[in-house]
């Protein structure tokens, strides 16, 4: 499934940029060459996650189970372009299972653990997914009795697969089945690929962004879609061959496979998996295991800095940068890391269709510089030294009158143009076309100005797009606002971010009753969870009830209004005024 149109494939392979080398022939290359050294390891916890040993595999033993795993999808009838989605928290079969699709041109569509029958609905039919691939149990919940329990809500699903025990009887054993498979070598798999003629401008993946659609959005990414942006993980980490990497992001967007699968391929890494995000497991594994490189959201790094004295005992002499964003990373978060722990933060920026920033110590050695500012990339007379810096364009656009920005002071969109961004939503041409400007960059919906003695930065400054970002989950407000208008009481509703210290943002619903009813934040959660089965982190946390919500004249609500009476600050994150519930 090629979805890049011939010119830009011809155009990006003549500048380098792309090449022909699969994920899958430069996975076979590494197990070769590192053998017995370790690939992957599960995060310690996982016997209270999904009931499995946790498992350290080398890049051998890795190598036999993505043969098994091809060899099992042959079996199930998966062919070349066929689609498979994937609900799974961090584990070592989540390798095994994206280089076998890697190998057998299967696309996998992955989607994260908090999704439910709502979102998965929509992905299965927009995918027309023949097999799913999930897990017996994630703490209390059972997820493969969930999906057989809804299965006359996915018809196009032929076969459920999950790992672990217990299963219901509708569902297949991967664990039985794969233990009963033959796998296939080295030699088999690359013979596979050859007889397919799978090619690097492939589809490999469909994650899934939501924005100001009521709907999440399928984002195809191609083998050297992934590739590239690994290079860019490996360039602002200072990545070395053979590193150790701790990553605790979900296997399932651009922030965890950029660096969990791509970068940790590229350089023949080890990873050690972690996921959901526990504080003090994080800790004993930089304890028990030397890491190199890690990534954690702002909040975490200010527990760490806040108590220190969970990291005695806790091996730093390797453990020179890690990455961070999602949110405001403060100077004082950078400066602290450094002194007290030796580590150089990499502020990071960026979303599933590839536009991305980075501010590392190699462009950005002044701490407070780099936790305001990003290199202004993709711009003539501006040089950096992350690779993808040259090969990618952008520009800053006046929202009402379209003109390019090129002073400092004005605030405008950031727009990219290059090899790292997607080619469009899957199967949604009008949201493809919404996307990219007539000069053919890609609208990132993020608000930016020019900053710099030299206009030589790019300083965030909002979002355009109507969105809530809680832990670095995307979350639509108008997806939300439609699914609380199905309860009886509300009358008309308004979401909004609320600012979180830990979070960054938590959903806050505001929302105007029917005449004579009222309404409790406890009723709008029961109604999203037990009636119209939505994704918890989609919940709102906080109610603000209304007589009337504001409007301009034309009827549009004007949330910037909202968040400025009821969160003019992050310090009122707790503190609502008067109205609140």
């Amino acid at each position: 499934m090629i979805l890049v149109p011939r010119e830009k494939i011809d155009e990006y392979t003549r500048a380098g940029w792309w090449g022909e080398r699969t994920i899958g022939e430069i996975f076979l290359e590494q197990a070769a060459r590192l053998g017995g050294q370790l690939a992957v390891a599960d995060p310690p916890n996982l016997p209270q996650i999904m009931g499995d040993a946790a498992q350290r595999w080398s890049w051998q033993t890795l190598l036999e189970q993505v043969g098994r795993h091809v060899a099992l999808l042959y079996e199930l009838g998966l062919r070349k372009d066929d689609v498979i989605v994937v609900q799974l928290p961090n584990c070592v079969q989540l390798h095994a299972i994206y280089l076998a699709c890697a190998i057998s041109g299967i696309v996998v569509s992955p989607v994260p653990m908090q999704y439910r029958a709502h979102e998965l609905a929509y992905v299965v039919s927009m995918t027309q997914a023949r097999l799913a691939i999930t897990t017996a149990r994630v703490g209390s919940y059972r997820s493969a009795e969930q999906w057989v329990s809804h299965a006359h809500l996915l018809p196009g699903i032929r076969t459920l697969c999950a790992y672990g025990d217990e299963l219901p009887p509708a569902c297949v054993s991967l664990n039985a089945a794969l233990a009963r498979t033959t796998a296939w070598g080295a030699q088999a798999l690359r013979e596979h690929m050859t007889r397919i003629a799978l090619t690097a401008h492939d589809v490999f993946t469909i994650c899934w962004t939501s924005g100001t659609e009521a709907r999440p959005k399928g984002v195809p990414r191609n083998h050297n879609e992934w590739i590239i942006v690994g290079q860019s993980v490996i360039d602002a980490g200072q990545l070395q061959p053979g590193a150790q990497m701790l990553i605790p992001f979900p296997f399932v967007n651009m922030a965890g496979m950029s660096t969990s699968l791509m970068a940790w391929l590229l350089i023949g890494a080890g990873l050690h998996q972690h996921h959901p995000f526990d504080l003090d497991v994080f800790i004993e594994q930089l304890r028990s295991q030397p890491i190199d490189y890690s990534v954690a959201a702002p909040a975490v790094l200010n527990l760490l800095l806040k108590q220190p004295e969970k990291m005695q005992g806790v091996d730093l002499s390797r453990f020179k940068r890690v990455g961070s964003g999602g949110g405001p990373v403060s100077p004082w978060l950078i400066e602290q890391m450094a002194e007290q722990f030796g580590i150089e933060v990499v502020n990071y920026f960026g979303s599933n269709e590839g536009a991305a920033l980075s501010s590392s110590p190699a462009d950005m050695p002044d701490r407070a510089q780099r936790s305001r500012y990003f290199p202004r990339v993709g711009v003539p007379g501006f040089t950096w030294k992350l690779s993808n810096a040259k090969k990618i364009s952008t520009r800053l656009v006046d929202l009402d009158t379209g003109a390019d920005i090129l002073t400092g002071g004005h605030v405008g969109e950031l727009r990219f143009k290059g090899p790292t961004i997607f080619s469009g939503y899957y199967r949604a041409p009008e949201q493809t076309a919404c996307a990219f400007d007539e000069q053919g960059y890609y609208r990132t919906g993020d608000l930016f100005e020019i900053a710099g003695d030299q206009l030589q930065f790019y300083r965030f400054a909002g979002r355009h797009k109507d969105i809530v970002i809680r832990g670095g989950m995307n979350i639509s407000s108008e997806e939300v606002e439609s699914l609380l208008q199905g309860h009886p009481k509300v009358r008309e509703s308004a979401v909004i971010g609320c600012p979180d210290p830990v979070l960054g943002e938590k959903v806050c619903a505001v929302v105007v009753p029917q005449p004579g009813q009222s309404v409790t934040l406890e009723e709008l959660v029961h109604h999203l969870r037990h009636v119209e089965e939505v994704a918890a982190f989609k919940w709102p946390e906080r109610l603000i009830v209304l007589d009337e919500l504001p409007r301009n004249p034309v009827g549009k609500v004007l949330k910037r209004d909202l968040r400025a009476r009821f969160f003019p600050d992050p310090e009122q994150a707790t503190d609502l005024s008067a109205g609140a519930a």
